[in-house]
């Protein structure tokens, strides 16, 4: 196993790949009583348009299928649900699909091994039906009917609508009840077959486990199964513009939401880290709960409380997003622009500069303080092709130059958009 350290933290990563193709990674942690495991496919709603290997012609499934197939998996032939299993062991698990990838997870305290047993089984044996497939689109239809219903998740929704042409980003990750009538047990046991090879999956296992001998469990429960070759996904060309500025709607909120959105270009593959740390240094300065705009709108009662701040990027994607609520959305965008341009005027100050990136830096070493905030960072990150400690040994080196360089290319009023929820 290849053994990556990182002095900052005081953590190693123990990585290896099988010959299957498939990659485990594993962060030791001496000492601590929990134990957390995601298993994840670098399958995601994205998805939906590509070419299998070993095939010429291109596949094309319905959107949502992902998210379906994470519905399923937990079905077994025997009539047991796998999720009934690992509860009944005492343990919490989960599984997300998300715009990338689809992971399968558990954490416990005990009964990590006979919980292993049923996830690594349930991941690798799937069990569709004509029947059981008919009944999930039920149950799914009722899910996407509730998130229609969400206005947490339509503002988001509105900003993705209001800024790609194209790109599948854009569209709901459980697909539509239209998309998702077209779904049949052919579809599912296609995309499992495509996307669930050993060779596009990761498993990332944190807590108190001697490496070697835990690899040599995992690899005692994984079937016999060869890696695929590469799958070609195909997504649409998108324009650099945005589609409109604005984007509103009327929902049952108690004050208005808001998020603003900043569409940005493809990432550069060598510089995503430095880029993602120097956006987060950025909005930080811009919005951040220390910033003078943020008190100064807290103050005049515009916004309420200190608004999220996302960075999102994957294949053909990268965006920007600040969510909150206040009774004046679009005062709140006035002054998020008028402050952008000041401080592209008047440069960043270097002490403020300073102290925010100290905070960032806090934020990053906190996350591995916890085994599933690391485990699921980084089978993330794996999936975006970045080994998480890569954030801890490029921030010190980040300067007001790079940052104030990002502030011009990336934050520009012409790739802004806001969407709102009224009430």
């Amino acid at each position: 196993m290849q053994i990556i350290e990182n002095s900052k933290v005081k953590e190693k990563l123990y990585i290896e790949k099988l010959e299957n193709g498939l990659t485990i990674m594993i962060i030791p942690k001496k000492g601590i009583q929990k134990k957390y495991v995601i298993w994840g496919t670098n399958y995601g709603s994205n998805d939906s348009k590509f070419i299998v290997p070993g095939e010429e012609q291109v596949t094309e499934v319905p959107k949502g299928v992902a998210h379906f197939l994470e519905h399923k998996m937990f079905e077994q032939e025997s009539g047991v649900n796998s999720l009934d299993t690992l509860t009944a062991l005492g343990v919490e698990a989960n599984a997300y699909t998300t715009n990338d990838h689809t992971a399968y997870l558990f954490e416990c305290t005990e009964n990590f091994y006979p919980a292993l047993d049923e996830l690594m089984d349930y991941v690798q044996h799937p069990y569709f039906t004509d029947e059981n497939v008919e009944k999930e689109k039920g149950i799914i239809g009722q899910e996407i009917m509730m998130y229609d219903d969400y206005p947490e998740w339509k503002v988001y929704l509105n900003t993705l609508e209001a800024m790609y042409h194209n790109h599948p980003v854009k569209l709901d990750i459980t697909g539509t009840i239209e998309t998702i009538s077209h779904i049949d047990k052919e579809i599912l046991y296609k995309c499992y077959n495509t996307f669930y090879n050993p060779s596009n999956m990761a498993m990332v296992v944190c807590g108190d486990f001697e490496p070697e001998q835990l690899l040599q469990e995992i690899k005692n429960r994984l079937i016999d199964k060869k890696a695929n070759g590469e799958i070609k996904r195909i997504y649409p060309e998108e324009e650099e513009s945005i589609v409109k500025e604005k984007i509103e709607q009327k929902m049952d909120v108690s004050e208005p939401l808001f998020t603003i959105g900043i569409k940005d270009k493809i990432v550069n593959e060598k510089e995503k880290v430095k880029k993602h740390i120097a956006i987060e240094i950025l909005l930080s300065i811009i919005i951040g709960k220390s910033s003078k705009l943020y008190q100064d709108l807290y103050n005049e009662g515009i916004l309420f409380t200190t608004p999220s701040l996302d960075y999102e990027f994957g294949a053909g994607y990268s965006h920007i997003l600040i969510t909150g609520q206040s009774k004046l959305p679009e005062k709140v965008y006035e002054k998020f622009k008028n402050t952008i341009n000041e401080i592209k005027q008047k440069g960043i100050d270097k002490e403020e500069f300073e102290r925010t990136k100290k905070t960032i830096y806090g934020s990053y070493v906190r996350e591995f303080n916890e085994a599933g905030e690391i485990a699921r960072m980084f089978l993330s990150d794996f999936f975006k092709v970045i080994n998480s400690f890569d954030y801890l040994e490029e921030i010190p080196i980040i300067n007001e130059n790079y940052v104030e360089q990002i502030l011009k290319e990336v934050f520009k009023e012409e790739k802004m958009v806001i969407s709102v929820i009224k009430k």
